[in-house]
Formats: C-alpha cells, structure tokens, sequence
C-alpha cells in the first residue's frame, strides 16, 4: 500500500470541511460513525482526509437515496 499521497488534517481543518464541531466529531468517532485519527505526537493526532472525504461522499449518497 502506498502512503505517498495521503494528507493529514488536523482537527480544525477537519470540522471546517465537514461543518462539526469538536464534540459532534468525537462524538461519531465514539460511535464508530465517523474515521478514527491517527496519532501524529504524544498530543497530536489528524485525520486521513481521504477517509474524511469518503465519510462525507457516504453522506451525499446516503441523501440520495432517501
């Protein structure tokens, strides 16, 4: 597998592209509704934002079909 195009994004970058806020965020995380972060420090962590991407084209599809 290759690792060479995926960007990280942080946390506010990651409630800008999807409009949550930091609790909703972790709140679907905890549900297992939204992609886990990967841990970037011993205080950091971001977000894989193709899986963001994915998580968010799941949405639209989801609206679609309804």
């Amino acid at each position: 597998m290759s690792y060479s195009n995926h960007r990280v994004l942080k946390r506010r970058a990651v409630e800008v592209k999807t409009g949550l806020t930091r609790s909703a965020l972790y709140a679907l995380i905890a549900q297992g509704l939204f992609p886990r972060p990967i841990r970037l420090g011993l205080r950091s962590v971001g977000w894989i934002e193709s899986e963001v991407d994915e998580w968010i084209a799941a949405r639209m599809d989801a609206r679609t079909a309804a």
